[in-house]
């Protein structure tokens, strides 16, 4: 065998290999993560996949929606007849950090054995950490897919400020869906701003792909361990309580006291959110929030909120909710101080009790078609 031909070999491998890497960039990757071995060889994710150190929750952090729903246990088969769906969007509180997946909302409405119209209640955790409206839009908009006969959307106002709209890390790698919320609903955000992930045609290529295949084929891997376990997250003895001794500054997103600015908060995305559910009901909660008898107290409820912006912020949605008809319920209080975990709105068990005892009294009131 001649230099040549080991030459003219190897020059057609690597051409080969560089049509195949570039042809890959036509290929959707998203779509590969519908191709799970959950739901069939695995039980279903009781909440979406999240985690940051796989080798304790057996679980990890990726961006491919197609993925995440396909390892949940909303992906399992057809709706059944007897079955009243109901899902739950959120933040890190409806995900439920510090909880077993039986502890959080979902978990406690689904052991209340509850029926509506004559059909078992069956709930869905398809929370996702990270505050944001978007987010939560991008979630309920690929949710409706599943066929809900309710939709619950715990809210804060950390989730509702313009700035922070785009900076979750699952919105920005998803610049794709998210430009077309905002072209679908007329959001007021730039579908072009660098904010957004643009992938270009080399980080769509076979190797600039390799991360987020490797994500894939990982969440398969550790769900022989899940499955095994049914750990998700590490439950540390220890861990940083939430803060109740607070600073002194009153500034909230560039607003100061007396300045609400109600233009600097994303309600279009919460108004587009109402409108993509449709004919489907939306019961908005406005989830609790740790009340701080500490430090600066008198100034601050909690690490996130000036009590004067989360005074005003809350009139704002109380006048809104009355005026165009929400199906709305203000819990900012209903839970004290001693049942917050590592954050201020992060609830224990007990706490996730008081919240699902309310919200169970909104959906036993649902109206039957």
């Amino acid at each position: 065998m001649n230099g040549k031909f080991i030459r003219n070999v190897l020059v057609k491998g690597l051409v080969l290999f560089l049509v195949i890497d570039i042809a890959f960039a036509a290929v959707d990757v998203s779509a590969l993560g519908k191709i799970t071995l959950y739901n069939s060889i695995f039980p279903g994710r009781q909440r979406f996949p999240f985690g940051e150190d796989p080798t304790q929750s057996y679980n990890l952090s990726l961006f491919n929606l197609d993925a995440m729903f396909a390892s949940h246990i909303i992906s399992a088969g057809a709706k059944a007849a007897n079955e009243y769906r109901v899902v739950i969007i959120g933040d890190s509180s409806t995900w439920g950090i510090l909880l077993h997946p039986e502890d959080t909302l979902a978990g406690k409405l689904n052991s209340a054995g509850l029926t509506v119209c004559g059909k078992a209640v069956q709930v869905y955790n398809l929370g996702y950490p990270t505050i944001s409206l978007t987010k939560d839009l991008m979630v309920l908009d690929y949710a409706l897919h599943y066929h809900p006969n309710l939709i619950i959307w715990p809210i804060t106002l950390e989730a509702f400020p313009n700035d922070s709209q785009l900076t979750s890390p699952i919105v920005a790698n998803n610049a794709g869906r998210v430009a077309g919320l905002i072209m679908r609903y007329h959001l007021p955000f730039d579908p072009n701003t660098t904010a957004l992930a643009h992938p270009s045609l080399w980080d769509r290529t076979l190797i600039g792909q390799r991360r987020s295949l490797a994500d894939l084929f990982r969440l398969q891997v550790y769900g022989v361990l899940w499955s095994a376990t049914g750990i998700d997250q590490s439950y540390p003895a220890d861990y940083q309580h939430a803060q109740t001794d607070l600073v002194s500054d009153v500034k909230y997103h560039g607003m100061q006291p007396a300045t609400f600015d109600e233009s600097k908060l994303a309600f279009s995305v919460l108004d587009a959110g109402l409108t993509a559910s449709g004919k489907v009901p939306l019961l908005l909660v406005n989830e609790p929030i740790l009340v701080s008898q500490g430090k600066n107290s008198d100034l601050r409820y909690n690490f996130y909120y000036p009590r004067w912006v989360y005074d005003d912020w809350r009139q704002i949605m109380e006048q809104k909710a009355a005026n165009q008809g929400w199906n709305y319920l203000d819990l900012w209080n209903l839970v004290p101080a001693d049942q917050f975990t590592n954050s201020a709105i992060h609830l224990t068990p007990a706490g996730e009790t008081l919240l699902a005892r309310r919200v169970e009294q909104s959906i036993l009131h649902q109206s039957c078609p």
